[in-house]
C-alpha cells in the first residue's frame, strides 16, 4: 500500500469513527489515490484533482462530486502534508437535476401489485408484491424496507420499527391495518415456500436469501412496464411510491380541511425526515393537490376577490 492510499485509508477511518458514512468518498478517493500512484505524484496539487475528476466517461455532475471527495480529503492531508493543494469550490458548474417524480393512482398501484402475481417462482411473487404494497402504503426508502429482520415488524401492533435509516436514524412506522394484513398473509406463505432460510430478513428472494437493491429494481422495471406504466420515453421509478405518499397525504390532508403547515412535522417525522424542509423536496405540485389549496386559499376569511 501506499503512502497516499494509507493516507486515505486512516482518512475514511477517522471520518466514520466521527459519524459520517462517506459511501461516495468510500469508493472515489481509494481510486483517486491509485490514480496519482500510477502518475508517480507524492501529493495533491489542484492540476492533478481536476484531471482525475474530469476522467471521460462521466457527466459533469459526476466531476463535481468526485472533486468534492478530493475536496474534503485535501483538506484533511494539509494538516500533515503543508505541500497539498486544496481545490477550490465551484470549479464544476454542475448542478443535481431533481428528476420529476411520477404520481401513482390508487389504480396504478393495484394493477403494479396485481402484475407480481404473474411472476415466477411463486416466492418472488409473493415477496414482491408484498414489498411494493408496503413501499406504497408507508414511504419507505427501498433500502429500508429490504434491510428489516423479521424481528422489525410487529404484526401484533402493526409497527414496523426501522434501525438503520438515513443518517442512521431509527424511527417507528405505524401500518395502516390492511397493510398489516397483508404482511401476515406474506409471512405465513413466505415460510411455506421457503421453510429454511438463509437470512434473517423479513422479504426474500426466490432462493431464501436477501434482496439486493439491483434485483427489486430489475423486477419493478419488469412489473411496470408489464402494466403499460413504463415506456422508452416514460420511465416512472420505485422512489416515486414514496412521492406519491406524500403527495396524497396533503392532498387527503386539503380534502378534509386539515391544518396541513400544522401537520407536516407528523409527515417528516413519518418519513424519517430530519426536519420539514427535506419533506419539501417531496411535494409535487399536482393539479389536484393545486386546485384543492388554491379553493381553500379562496374561502379564507380576508381573501381576495
Amino acid at each position: 500500500m501506499s503512502a497516499l492510499s494509507g493516507q486515505v485509508t486512516d482518512y475514511l477511518r477517522l471520518r466514520r469513527a466521527l459519524g459520517f458514512k462517506l459511501e461516495r468518498a468510500g469508493r472515489m478517493l481509494p481510486q483517486f489515490a491509485g490514480w496519482l500512484d500510477a502518475a508517480g505524484a507524492r501529493t495533491i496539487t489542484v492540476e492533478l484533482a481536476i484531471a482525475w475528476a474530469q476522467l471521460p466517461d462521466a457527466r459533469p455532475i459526476v466531476w463535481a462530486r468526485r472533486l468534492g471527495a478530493v475536496r474534503g480529503f485535501a483538506r484533511y492531508l494539509a494538516t500533515i502534508d503543508p505541500a497539498t493543494e486544496i481545490p477550490p469550490a465551484g470549479v464544476f458548474a454542475a448542478r443535481y437535476q431533481r428528476p420529476t417524480p411520477y404520481v401513482y393512482s390508487t389504480a396504478e398501484v393495484s394493477g403494479l401489485l396485481q402484475a407480481t402475481r404473474a411472476l415466477r417462482p411463486p416466492l418472488r411473487a409473493a415477496t414482491h408484491e408484498a414489498l411494493f404494497g408496503l413501499l406504497a402504503t408507508s414511504g419507505m426508502r427501498v433500502g429500508e424496507a429490504i434491510g428489516l429482520t423479521r424481528s422489525d415488524i410487529d404484526l401484533g401492533e402493526g409497527i414496523v420499527t426501522i434501525r438503520n435509516g438515513k443518517f442512521d436514524r431509527a424511527r417507528l412506522v405505524p401500518l395502516h391495518p390492511s397493510a398489516t394484513d397483508a404482511l401476515h398473509a406474506y409471512a405465513a406463505r413466505r415460510d411455506r415456500l421457503a421453510p429454511a432460510p438463509t437470512a434473517d430478513r423479513f422479504f426474500l428472494s426466490s432462493v431464501g436469501t436477501a434482496l439486493t437493491y439491483s434485483g427489486v429494481h430489475k423486477t419493478f422495471v419488469q412489473v411496470s412496464t408489464s402494466t403499460g406504466l413504463r415506456t422508452a420515453t416514460h420511465k416512472p421509478r420505485i422512489h416515486d411510491l414514496r412521492h406519491s405518499l406524500a403527495v396524497n397525504t396533503l392532498i387527503g390532508w386539503q380534502r378534509d380541511g386539515a391544518d396541513v403547515a400544522g401537520r407536516l412535522l407528523l409527515l417528516s417525522t413519518y418519513l424519517g425526515h430530519v426536519n420539514p424542509a427535506g419533506t419539501f423536496w417531496y411535494l409535487t405540485a399536482v393539479p389536484e393537490l393545486m386546485q384543492l389549496a388554491a379553493a381553500r386559499l379562496e374561502h379564507r376569511p380576508g381573501a381576495l376577490s
